[in-house]
């Protein structure tokens, strides 16, 4: 039985236009989110105040993340710009701050992109190195079916076009438009192998490209090249399994924090669940993704909670519905926006160490000592939804231990 819905604790006003993407520093200190005018906000989790507040692209925003000292924006303008993070200062936190007295943070480098899509990018942290890098997964330049892999701060195409070239003769979709058997990329995420020890080495671990498709499709892909080589025309990268569960396009796609599993959403009231784990072998047998129907179509977000034991689906009519990762049971539904959940996620639930990845800096300027334990554990309980009536709200759920499971 679904439990009885709470009201939201915060609701911060700062946008004019609709919220468009939402995330959340890995310390839970910093929310930032971005609107369809392009105007950037980032707000403080202790005051609740605007940190910074500028104008980053001249179009929607598709993504947004904290990379260490550094912010990632990514626009429909086609352009990714990665800004210096401002600091939080203790006049700000004291100080009520209007937009307009907030300075606007310095622009390291900029990529021209390709966004035709309404694909955000997937940034893959890596560790071990002298300084911050990172892997950059965003559609080929070209070609929307496709994807690349760049290396930042370098700006270094690694891998070019990938994709299944014989997927990209031309078929004809219902509104006329001509593209690949698969449309577009809907979404993507890059990562390493769960399948191998966190211990190994980066060139141990087996990289991966998880892709989601206008036809409703997925499909895991893994490089085979060598670490150092680049590649071109999809290749060095092979197909692990390929699912298709909608017959609407995907709208949203998460993945767990360990890279064990991913889930989708479409305009049906399907949610798909695929197992990353499962290998080209055992997916010929037993299916990667399986389909649940839940009784609410019309789904544009979805977030999984770091330690994997809820999902976050928002809905066009601008509820959040929490169910079980494992068994898709309706947990909840927070009711509170008037129009569509674009996007949610979750702040890091407390104790919770990423597998997957790499862990990511922590490098806030803030006393930790400030906070009690049940106050961090609080937070990290957070759930954060953006809508389309330019409003994000803060939900404080309860721990779901028992009734996830």
């Amino acid at each position: 039985m679904a439990l009885p819905a709470p009201s939201p604790i915060h609701l911060l006003r700062s946008h004019s236009s609709a919220v468009s993407t939402l995330s959340i520093s890995t310390d839970n200190e910093r929310i930032y989110s971005g609107d369809t005018a392009g105007q950037v906000i980032v707000t403080s989790t202790r005051s609740l105040r605007p940190l910074a507040s500028w104008k980053a692209h001249t179009d929607s925003l598709l993504g947004i993340e904290e990379w260490g000292s550094q912010i990632i924006t990514h626009g429909r303008d086609n352009k990714l710009h990665v800004w210096a993070r401002p600091e939080e200062s203790a006049s700000i936190r004291q100080e009520p701050a209007t937009l307009s007295d907030l300075s606007t943070p310095t622009t390291c480098y900029t990529m021209d992109v390709n966004a035709l899509n309404y694909c955000r990018f997937s940034l893959l942290t890596l560790a071990g190195a002298s300084a911050q890098e990172g892997l950059l997964a965003v559609p080929n330049l070209v070609e929307s079916a496709l994807a690349d892999i760049w290396s930042l701060p370098s700006c270094q195409r690694l891998h070019a076009a990938i994709g299944d070239p014989l997927d990209t003769s031309a078929t004809t979709f219902s509104d006329g438009r001509s593209g690949s058997k698969s449309g577009i990329i809907m979404s993507m995420h890059l990562f390493y192998s769960a399948l191998s020890a966190p211990s190994s080495s980066t060139s141990a671990r087996e990289l991966h490209l998880l892709c989601a498709y206008e036809d409703g499709s997925v499909v895991l892909r893994k490089r085979t090249a060598r670490e150092t080589k680049q590649t071109i025309e999809g290749r060095g990268w092979e197909v692990v399994w390929k699912s298709k569960l909608h017959v609407e396009s995907v709208m949203a796609m998460a993945v767990s924090s360990d890279c064990t599993l991913a889930l989708t959403v479409s305009a049906d009231h399907l949610v798909g669940r695929y197992d990353l784990m499962k290998t080209q072998e055992a997916s010929e047998s037993t299916p990667a993704g399986t389909a649940f129907k839940t009784k609410h179509a019309g789904n544009g977000a979805v977030a999984i909670r770091s330690d994997g034991r809820v999902c976050a689906i928002g809905g066009w009519d601008g509820k959040v519905r929490l169910y079980s990762t494992k068994t898709l049971k309706l947990l909840g539904t927070l009711v509170h926006h008037k129009q569509g959940c674009q996007t949610v996620t979750f702040a890091s639930h407390i104790d919770h160490v990423p597998l997957c990845g790499d862990l990511k800096e922590d490098d806030s300027s803030t006393d930790e000592d400030e906070f009690t334990v049940e106050e961090k554990h609080t937070r990290g309980r957070w759930l954060i939804a953006g809508s389309t009536d330019a409003k994000v709200s803060i939900w404080a759920l309860m721990d779901f231990e028992k009734t996830s499971t």
